[in-house]
């Protein structure tokens, strides 16, 4: 058996706060946003929109690492004219991001929106 020592372990996002203003859900999140622990986030967004919110904010300062199942999600999110804005955006964030951003640009998705 061979071990490539990486990783498999699915990562693991925390919801460090939620609250709503008016029809806008913030999140505060922390740890690790993988393919596996998207699922959970999405699921929540999809309930808060079946709910009526229209906004999001992402507060990712405490996120420490993402992948490609983040873009997912924030390219998922405003789908129905929903709003979304990156808020504190950590530098694993930004990271994925920057190395994304050419594709995105020639694909017009919305993730570059709402840099702070």
């Amino acid at each position: 058996m061979h071990d490539s020592g990486a990783d498999t372990a699915p990562g693991v996002i925390v919801v460090d706060s939620c609250t709503t203003l008016g029809t806008t859900l913030v999140l505060r999140l922390a740890g690790e946003i993988d393919h596996f622990s998207v699922a959970p986030l999405r699921a929540l967004l999809a309930s808060a929109a079946d709910d009526g919110c229209t906004g999001l904010v992402l507060d990712t300062s405490r996120v420490t690492f993402c992948d490609s199942g983040f873009l997912a999600l924030l390219d998922w999110w405003p789908q129905q004219g929903r709003r979304l804005r990156l808020a504190n955006r950590s530098r694993a964030v930004q990271h994925l991001l920057d190395a994304a951003a050419p594709a995105r640009r020639a694909s017009g998705s919305p993730t570059t929106a709402g840099r702070s």
